[in-house]
């Protein structure tokens, strides 16, 4: 006998017992119905198979279905079915109505902004590779983004949003109160035979202390031990004795060569070097302002301990070696020789890379830094001199990704990571402003390709609000490249540098170029056609205002 899984109503074998009410009304006795007793109940077999939304349970008898009930349960299914296909259309018009208020975007940009990592939350114990994973883009198949028209749509958004605001510049006394030790180290005033910012500082150690036990750069790059090494030996030698007072010279650089990244900046510091009155840092991107003096060894490791100032200034030693021989020198003429000796620096990240700001400034205006690099090295150094190396950001993208990608290196596979880092971008200006995009170390990181950093004038306009234009060489890749020897010479006179022998000149001038494209990554070939017009797009309006604040139309780098 069979019984309604429902209700007490007893059932034929044909029955399919159409009108089934859950109500038994007054008369029904639960201690004598058989089903409430558990007893005679219809058994519920769960497919087999694994279960998965909107799946049906598929309900069998004991006894063999008729065709009448195989008839009832396809219905079942099929209701289910067409209550599913409602579901999904109600949450893709949904998502669609989402997307649209962003721009006639057919899909939102992945990056989600709720904050500009101010949640106290998310700062106090999270690494920077916490961050980024916790604002990682969703992967997803972009490969519908290689026409033109539907990037192109992205690409006007981002320009409409483009406004270049001169920002506030801080007073001494912020900065002072944000690095106490840097202020308290480095003095307010230098020595006037010098053309470096050069000081005495007491050296209270004795002839067994190693002066160099602490310095992180030593601990941390095996590389430059062998440099420390012959430090320590010489160390002694070169100190001053004054009333039984032993002082050591301290020296900042006279230039720094602040950017940018694949525009040919190494080139340039390994002919400078050439040069007899020049001198360098004992390590060629030292990376102190923007990465070492937070911690940041490797952005993917997180934090480390800071380097404090006295590990920057360790790496000027040889150099100030050289000078201390000079101020004691008591022969006029060797001293009028060998005094035009001037001290470089250059780390390519000096000019654009401020993401370390959000982990330590708190004091923000609407996610913009409220303290750049330039307004440390300005309130120590306002007579320093910069040197600037741009090429066409379009090719220095390209470029900049085939050194650094890993693996599955291909100009399709560029293509889709530019894509992609344009709607992240494109998702950030909708709701901040530039300079709060660009500096952002979250959007930084996600980006799949290194798009800000081609924004030069951003930078640049930046760096003018503390230093004057005079203060500031501009060059450009693809002039150096095509005459050497006039670049040379422009940054030989800006520099002050003094006359060279045709010989030295010839050594500088013409020796070979430096860090230049992998043959292996020569084989890749260039990106694809779609991609630069994408590129050329997104960066002419940054193109066009750099070249309105050098008056010079070659830093719009049209095509020919």
């Amino acid at each position: 006998m069979r019984y309604c899984i429902n209700c007490c109503i007893h059932l034929l074998p044909n029955d399919l017992h159409r009108q089934c009410f859950r109500c038994r009304g007054p008369d029904h006795n639960n201690q004598k119905c058989p089903v409430c007793r558990g007893e005679n109940k219809i058994a519920l077999y769960p497919d087999g198979k694994q279960m998965k939304w909107l799946a049906v349970l598929e309900v069998r008898t004991d006894h063999c279905e008729s065709w009448n009930g195989f008839f009832c349960l396809r219905k079942g299914k099929l209701c289910s079915l067409m209550f599913g296909l409602i579901i999904m259309t109600l949450v893709m018009v949904s998502y669609i109505l989402t997307g649209a208020k962003h721009g006639l975007l057919l899909i939102p940009s992945p990056f989600h902004y709720g904050a500009f990592a101010s949640n106290p939350s998310l700062m106090d114990n999270e690494s920077l590779s916490d961050m980024k994973d916790y604002y990682q883009p969703s992967k997803m198949n972009i490969s519908y983004v290689k026409d033109y028209p539907s990037i192109k749509l992205i690409i006007d958004t981002i320009t409409s949003k483009i406004e270049f605001i001169t920002r506030q510049r801080p007073d001494l006394e912020e900065l002072r109160k944000q690095e106490p030790h840097m202020f308290s180290v480095i003095p307010n005033k230098f020595l006037p035979n010098s053309k470096n910012p050069c000081w005495y500082e007491e050296y209270r150690g004795n002839t067994t202390t190693d002066p160099y036990a602490t310095n992180s750069y030593a601990l941390y790059s095996k590389r430059f031990r062998i440099i420390f090494d012959y430090l320590r030996k010489v160390f002694w030698n070169h100190l001053y004795h004054y009333k039984d007072k032993h002082y050591r010279l301290r020296c900042l650089p006279h230039f720094y060569i602040i950017g940018q990244p694949k525009c040919g900046t190494t080139d340039l510091y390994d002919r400078l070097r050439l040069h007899p009155d020049v001198r360098f840092s004992a390590i060629k991107e030292p990376h102190w302002w923007t990465r070492k003096r937070f911690g940041i060894i490797r952005l993917r490791d997180g934090f480390h301990d800071r380097y404090p100032v006295e590990d920057y200034l360790d790496l000027f030693d040889l150099a100030a070696h050289q000078i201390q021989s000079v101020l004691q020198s008591e022969a006029g003429k060797e001293r009028g020789k060998r005094n035009n000796i001037i001290i470089g620096e250059a780390s390519a990240s000096t000019m654009w890379d401020n993401n370390a700001w959000i982990f330590f400034y708190d004091n923000s205006t609407e996610g913009e830094p409220p303290f750049l690099i330039q307004d440390f090295i300005h309130a120590f150094q306002p007579n320093a001199k910069l040197i600037i190396m741009l090429r066409d950001p379009v090719e220095r993208l390209y470029s900049d990704y085939l050194y650094f990608a890993s693996a599955n290196k291909s100009a399709e596979d560029f293509h889709e990571k530019v894509a992609e880092s344009l709607q992240l971008f494109e998702g950030c200006v909708l709701d901040f402003s530039l300079r709060a995009c660009v500096y952002n170390n979250t959007l930084n990181n996600a980006m799949p390709v290194r798009l800000q950093v081609g924004l030069y004038v951003v930078y640049l306009l930046d760096w003018l609000t503390v230093f004057n234009k005079d203060q500031i060489l501009v060059l450009r890749l693809e002039d150096h490249a095509s005459n050497m020897r006039y670049t040379m010479h422009m940054v030989f006179q800006f520099l002050e540098l003094g006359p060279l022998s045709e010989k030295q000149e010839a050594l500088i001038t013409k020796s070979p170029a430096s860090n230049t494209r992998r043959p292996e990554d020569r084989s890749l070939g260039p990106m694809l056609p779609t991609t630069k017009a994408i590129l050329r797009d997104f960066y002419r309006p940054f193109n066009t205002k750099l070249a309105q604040v050098l008056f010079d139309d070659a830093f719009l780098w049209k095509r020919t």
